[in-house]
C-alpha cells in the first residue's frame, strides 16, 4: 500500500508523473485545493471553518487545512493508498499531518534545475476543465489548444511569467525544499533526476516504489 508524497519544485513535472502513478496503481490524487473548496461547498463542520477564514481573507490554518485531509483520506477509495497533492508545504505541515495520523509511506523528489524549471513553465498550458497539464513543446496535447483527456480548453496560467515563476521558485527553496531533510530523517525519501523524459522518471519513480513500470 502507497501513501506517498511527490516532493520538487513548481513544474518539476509533479502533477504528470502523480497522474501517472495514480493510474498504475488505481489510487487517487488527493489535491489539498480540490478537496478544501468541496469541504466549504459541502458545509462540513471544517469546511465551515475554513471558509470563515476564507471569507475574511486570512490563510486557512494548518490545523484545519490537515483535518480535511485526514476527512478525505477516511473515505473508500483511499484505503488502498493515495498521493498528497499540495500538502506538506512546510515543516510546520509536515509535523501536523504526523501529529494527527495522516500515514505517509514514500515520499519521493523530483530533483530538477531552476533553469529547467523556468523553460518549462514559461510554455506550460493546463486544462480549464479538468487541470491536467501539457507543454508546447516537450508535452504537447495531440491538438493544439485542446485537452487530450476531457477536450476542454487549454489555457496559459497567470502564474506561469517568468518573474512569477523565479518567485515561486524562491519560494520553494526557503520553505518547501526543507522537507527534503524532514523525510530523509525519517528514511522515507528517494531522490529522483527530474532532468530527463516524462517516460523515464515515470520508470525510475516506479521502481522506487517497487511498482513494475511495464
Amino acid at each position: 500500500m502507497k501513501k506517498l508524497i511527490l516532493l520538487g519544485a513548481p513544474g518539476a513535472g509533479k502533477g504528470t508523473q502523480a497522474e501517472i502513478i495514480s493510474e498504475k496503481l488505481n489510487i487517487p490524487i488527493i489535491s489539498t485545493g480540490n478537496i478544501l473548496k468541496k469541504a466549504m461547498r459541502d458545509e462540513t463542520p471544517l469546511g465551515l471553518e475554513a471558509a470563515s477564514y476564507v471569507n475574511s481573507g486570512t490563510l486557512v490554518p494548518d490545523p484545519v487545512i490537515i483535518g480535511i485531509i485526514k476527512e478525505r483520506l477516511s473515505e473508500s477509495d483511499c484505503q488502498n493508498g493515495y498521493i498528497l497533492d499540495g500538502v506538506p508545504r512546510t515543516i510546520a505541515q509536515a509535523e501536523a499531518l504526523d501529529e494527527m495520523g495522516v500515514e505517509v509511506s514514500d515520499v519521493v523528489s523530483i530533483e530538477t534545475s531552476d533553469e529547467t524549471i523556468i523553460g518549462r513553465l514559461t510554455g506550460r498550458v493546463v486544462c480549464s476543465e479538468c487541470g491536467a497539464s501539457y507543454h508546447k513543446v516537450n508535452n504537447p496535447p495531440k491538438k493544439e489548444g485542446v485537452c487530450d483527456r476531457c477536450g476542454g480548453e487549454l489555457v496559459t496560467r497567470s502564474d506561469d511569467t517568468e518573474e512569477t515563476v523565479l518567485k515561486r521558485l524562491s519560494t520553494y527553496h526557503e520553505t518547501t525544499e526543507q522537507l527534503k531533510d524532514f523525510y530523509l530523517n525519517k528514511g522515507k525519501l528517494t531522490l529522483i533526476n527530474g532532468e530527463q523524459e516524462i517516460s523515464r522518471i515515470a520508470e525510475e519513480l516506479l521502481e522506487s516504489l517497487g511498482v513494475l513500470s511495464e
